[in-house]
């Protein structure tokens, strides 16, 4: 197990942090702009949003880096500002963290298909080994290879990311089938597990994809299927549209309280996505 891991485990569980997409519109980001191109245009609000979750006690933060490969941000005009906005994004998180958090940067899904033909396999290492090495040269902590749909792809960017030598975290979405157990490509919680495991994942887990309720079956089939550390991170219910805003019903009680059933089902590390926030992870902590 890789030492980063084996610390934080040993004040198991791990708080991780909440939310960034939604944090970031309430800072003034609009629907369809780049949240990566506010690393380099308006470092001062995404460094807000991960000192708001040091500040509510995440012990690991992310990265405003999710859409940063290639194939993400030269939709926004910055394919030639792919190391730029990594370094910067894992800059900007570690600058909050300080000495009070450890920062996992993340990666996620390109949008091209692997069985589509869209890309090759080798482009989408190229495009994950770039983003990936520099998160590590922002001082990333870990990588996060989060929201993934697509095992293939997945275990594409788990190549790459080892690659820095820093501990690789992969999160799969399981949104699909009639108990919400299969990823939109119709890939069962084992199968994903015992693949992630075989490839050199140091942690893997869930989010998105449902709400929080659902995670605690989720974690206990993790938790049969491998002898992993398993990562958690639920959303606040499903989104609905209330007068043309998407609203999250969940509250950060309720939420909250599914810690102790998530810990007993195996999960390691705890937080939340979609729909959470700074005042969701300060009711983890005070229940966990």
């Amino acid at each position: 197990m890789h030492e980063t891991i084996q610390k934080l485990l040993s004040k198991r569980p791990v708080l991780i942090d909440g939310a960034w997409g939604t944090e970031l519109q309430k800072q003034g980001l609009k629907p369809g702009e780049s949240p990566e191109a506010l690393n380099l245009e308006n470092p001062a609000i995404v460094e807000a949003v991960a000192q708001s979750y040091v500040d509510a006690g995440s012990q690991i933060v992310i990265t405003n880096t999710f859409g940063g490969t290639i194939y993400t941000l030269e939709r926004h005009g910055l394919a030639d500002k792919v190391e730029e906005v990594n370094r910067i994004g894992a800059e900007i998180s570690k600058r909050a963290a300080g000495d009070q958090a450890l920062v996992f940067a993340s990666m996620g899904p390109t949008g091209k298909m692997l069985m589509m033909g869209d890309v090759t396999e080798d482009e989408l290492f190229d495009a994950f080994s770039v983003q990936a090495k520099a998160l590590a040269a922002g001082g990333a902590d870990g990588l996060v290879i989060e929201t993934m749909s697509d095992l293939e792809e997945a275990t594409v960017a788990l190549k790459a990311a080892k690659e820095t030598g820093l501990p690789v975290c992969v999160s799969m979405v399981y949104d699909a089938g009639a108990d919400m157990d299969r990823t939109m490509m119709g890939t069962t919680v084992e199968q994903a597990a015992e693949e992630l495991t075989a490839a050199g994942a140091d942690v893997i887990g869930s989010n998105c994809g449902q709400g929080i309720e659902g995670f605690v079956k989720l974690a206990a089939r993790m938790k049969a299927s491998t002898d992993l550390p398993i990562w958690i991170k639920g959303n606040a219910g499903l989104p609905e549209m209330v007068e043309g805003k998407t609203v999250y019903k969940t509250t950060a009680d309720d939420f909250a309280a599914f810690a102790a059933p998530l810990l007993e089902a195996g999960a390691d590390f705890i937080g939340g996505c979609c729909g959470t926030s700074p005042d969701f992870i300060r009711a983890l902590k005070a229940a966990l």
